[in-house]
């Protein structure tokens, strides 16, 4: 076995407020290797990486690099260190060039002036130098998430990494964006350069992985050969039991139309955002939509939750146009929201869970009577759901900011699920929540289905499209690029290409295959 040329060694961090994020963890590092670290939301993973970049100091325990113990007070002693760190949210500026960001705090100099010819020389030899073409002086905030994936990676490296820490890198990539991504981390390795590949899905970690650390509770639960080891059980070892099968989708019964839109079209800054786009989605029905980020979903759910104004066409849920009612008579009306941003869209993070879980029914019975709130009842309600969603937490009094990702978006789940809407939008429900807390999210949306509910998923994931959607559609360019109303008649691969605008149906089928559900083209 190599040597290690990194080493954490008995790591515990505890908190201010109690909490145990990690209890003597040793994780190890072997030069030129891809390394994956998995585990549940709050199983300690992103505490321990941020430890490693210096964002967080332990409690007790010691880091070796090359044989020397490092005491690092700050991400930018790890960067000195030849430590970098690709968060799972992009840390650019969309205004800046390719170039500028790259470049941004080491930017080459002209007596007091940054030298922009120069910074797009070095950024050129850089993506030259480690195969990763990119055009210095494209703007960033036009630019594909694959691109500025691949720019976040040349910051690092400009900067000298030698590890980089990648947190869910594929989160929002097409199977040919990952395969390419793969490709390039292989010759990264290649070339003397060591990756921690931090993700939930676990095909992909057995796809690039040389070993995979596993953590559960805190502490590690086990370090693998990746050749040693079945996705099954990788599973299993992550939850601390076996995980059992994957949710078992009943064949769809379709109803009415409870989501119609019409002729849809938005601008912004004169570029043409949603262009004419209309569909259904009938009760007892999921519908996907897909593409890659910045081709008009984000917009298509901003219209339909009321943040947005269209130019034109219209949204009519269970028959009512939607430009006539405000939030709380949108919710009165059998519509439930899951936001992409949980933290800022999802949740009050200064309150707490119970306050959270009762926040769309607090004025109804039997939680509120004649305007007094019974607090047995909704003590009550709170327990049930925390149970029913297996949420991680003190109690309900727990405020919702000490929760991982993954138990704030079950929180989330549980409220917009819970009151049995007849409408869901559910935008990116499942981003970056381990395989345990995706499940019990996917059965819920699929027992809304299964009571009539009508369910438009904005999904990133391919896989969860195709595992619980019964019917999809594919964004490109604020169009409807394709429509499948049988996900099963399309791979994970072909709608890649038509998320890259690779692949064109005709407009004839696509009207055809729409018209034939009551929709408007």
């Amino acid at each position: 076995m190599p040597d290690a040329i990194l080493e954490m060694k008995q790591i515990t961090k505890v908190y201010d407020n109690g909490v145990v994020a990690n209890r003597n963890v040793d994780f190890s590092l072997h030069a030129g290797e891809i390394h994956a670290l998995v585990g549940e939301n709050g199983a300690g993973k992103t505490t321990l990486m941020k430890i490693l970049f210096g964002m967080e100091r332990p409690s007790l325990g010691k880091i070796f690099l090359n044989g020397k113990e490092l005491d690092m007070h700050s991400s930018k002693e790890a960067i000195t260190n030849g430590i970098g760190m690709v968060h799972q949210h992009f840390m650019l500026v969309d205004s800046f060039t390719v170039a500028q960001n790259i470049t941004l705090g080491i930017e080459p100099r002209r007596g007091f002036l940054a030298d922009f010819k120069k910074a797009v020389e070095f950024t050129k030899e850089l993506s030259e130098k480690y195969s990763l073409p990119i055009d210095p002086t494209a703007r960033v905030g036009g630019l594909p998430v694959g691109v500025k994936q691949k720019i976040e990676i040349l910051k690092a490296l400009a900067r000298g990494a030698k590890i980089l820490i990648l947190d869910e890198p594929t989160a929002l990539l097409t199977p040919q964006e990952t395969d390419r991504l793969f490709d390039e981390l292989k010759a990264l390795c290649g070339q003397g350069h060591t990756i921690v590949f931090i993700s939930h899905k676990i095909r992909e970690v057995k796809a690039i992985s040389n070993r995979i650390t596993i953590m559960r509770d805190g502490g590690c639960a086990g370090v693998f050969d990746t050749d040693s080891i079945t996705e099954q059980e990788i599973s299993n070892k992550i939850v601390g039991r076996h995980a059992g099968a994957e949710t078992i989708k009943a064949p769809a019964k379709k109803g009415r139309a409870k989501i119609k839109i019409r002729n849809l079209t938005l601008a912004r800054d004169g570029v043409q955002i949603l262009d004419s786009v209309s569909f259904d989605v009938c009760g007892g029905e999921i519908l996907g939509v897909v593409g890659v980020q910045g081709n008009g979903q984000a917009e298509l759910v901003e219209t339909l939750t009321r943040y947005r104004m269209p130019e034109e066409g219209g949204v009519y849920i269970n028959g009512g146009d939607i430009s006539k009612l405000n939030m709380k008579q949108l919710r009165d009306a059998g519509c439930g929201f899951i936001p992409e941003d949980r933290l800022h869209q999802g949740v009050a993070a200064g309150a707490d869970i119970r306050e959270n879980i009762i926040s769309n029914q607090y004025s109804r019975p039997p939680l509120s009577k004649y305007g007094v709130l019974s607090q047995k009842t909704i003590n009550e309600l709170t327990r049930g759901r925390i149970e029913e969603y297996e949420i991680k937490c003190g109690g309900g009094a727990a405020k919702v900011s000490t929760l991982s990702g993954g138990n704030m978006q079950k929180v989330v789940a549980a409220r917009e699920c819970g009151v049995a809407p007849g409408v869901l939008i559910a935008e990116h429900p499942t981003r970056g929540v381990d395989i345990g807390a995706a499940k019990i999210i996917h059965e819920k949306i699929l027992a809304l289905r299964g009571n009539g509910a009508a369910v438009l998923l904005i999904s990133a994931d391919l896989s969860e499209v195709m595992r619980i959607c019964d019917s999809l559609i594919v964004m490109y360019e604020g169009k409807i690029a394709a429509f499948f109303d049988d996900v099963s008649a399309v791979t994970e691969e072909e709608l890649g290409l038509y998320m890259l605008g690779l692949e064109k149906h005709s407009r004839e089928r696509i009207e055809r295959a729409i018209n034939d559900r009551g929709a408007i083209v």
